[in-house]
């Protein structure tokens, strides 16, 4: 029997590269899209849930009935519940309250126990969702605390499969990989990787306004000046996650929640990829870097998109947060006009 499969962990990995025809249409290089959003559990994370859960039963870390607790902005806690259903253990999430109320539902529907934190206090501060994660995992008898923004497994898990994956797909002929960070586990697997294949390959990593990993990087100072409140889930960061390695990335891009909102909704109309936020973070962070750093067309591109844009019907995709970000200005299309919802009474 061929595509039969054991049991739902066995779709892990493997994800598709999409070329992108019309979005970065005035790009002369090849751009291509690694669609996360194959994966089972629909994101990126998949991969380090799986890679770090079995590195603990490995090490004997991990029983019938352990409970896995962890830090998320939805995703990675996705995949965790996933992983722990299949293998049976109980699993505690902690998330900050950017997090939508149909990712909350979503979690608990998998199984899991979630705590909501507010997102605008310091990582140290006792009630951070990095903070909570920690005491619950301490006070639970039997359980490990994944903490994936300073777990070498997380860039591990990338290195084995994405890294390997882009390289394979593209023959190595890849001149440019372009990824969100948030952990940055995925950047960071995934370029150790391909650096150590072709050292000329550039990564490029795309940090959040609000967010102060771009201007780490640069300067290696922490300017706390830079954070501020925003709306992009899962990328950029208060803190310096060590999972991010700073020094496999050539340069960081910053992009705005409005810009990046726009061409999340432009990649579906124009591409038919639902996407999620970061997939149009990625695609702005690439359009900006492309004004200042002209592709040639031998190059070839990879932009990877971490998760599906269901998980965000009620947010970027929705006419109404939109408007009430004030995102109805240097929009790449007026929505409103093109595309007409008519009620037939």
């Amino acid at each position: 029997m061929t595509n039969v499969y054991d049991n739902i962990l066995g779709l892990i990995g493997n994800t598709p590269l999409v070329k992108l025809n019309e979005v970065t249409k005035d790009i002369p290089a090849t751009v291509y899209a690694k669609l996360e959003s194959y994966n089972p559990g629909h994101s990126t994370k998949d991969r380090i849930a799986f890679h770090i859960i079995e590195a603990a039963e490995k090490k004997g870390l991990l029983q019938p009935g352990s409970t896995v607790v962890e830090t998320t902005s939805g995703n990675t806690g996705f995949s965790i519940a996933m992983v722990c259903i299949i293998k049976g253990y109980k699993c505690i999430l902690a998330v900050s309250d950017k997090t939508k109320k149909e990712k909350i539902a979503y979690l608990k529907a998998l199984g899991a126990t979630v705590y909501i934190c507010p997102a605008n206090v310091a990582a140290d501060d006792p009630r951070s969702y990095y903070e909570v994660a920690k005491r619950i995992s301490a006070e639970t008898p039997n359980s490990i605390y994944i903490n994936q923004y300073f777990n070498e497994l997380n860039i591990d898990a990338h290195y084995r499969t994405t890294g390997p994956e882009i390289w394979e797909q593209t023959e190595g002929k890849i001149t440019h990989l372009f990824a969100c960070t948030g952990t940055g586990g995925t950047l960071s697997g995934s370029a150790k990787f391909l650096k150590e294949k072709n050292p000329n390959i550039k990564i490029i990593g795309v940090d959040a306004s609000g967010s102060i990993l771009k201007s780490f990087h640069e300067t290696g100072e922490i300017h706390k000046e830079d954070i501020h409140p925003y709306q992009i889930e899962g990328m950029g960061k208060n803190l310096i996650p060590g999972a991010l390695l700073f020094d496999k990335v050539d340069e960081f891009v910053r992009v705005n929640d409005e810009m990046s909102a726009y061409r999340t909704r432009e990649i579906a109309l124009k591409e038919a990829i639902m996407g999620g936020y970061t997939s149009g973070a990625v695609t702005q962070g690439l359009l900006q870097y492309a004004n200042s750093h002209p592709f040639k067309n031998t190059d070839l591109i990879v932009a990877i998109f971490p998760d599906h844009g269901s998980r965000y019907i009620t947010k970027v995709y929705s006419d109404e947060w939109m408007a009430e970000q004030g995102f109805v200005n240097n929009c790449v299309h007026n929505y409103d006009e093109v595309y007409k919802t008519e009620i037939i009474k």
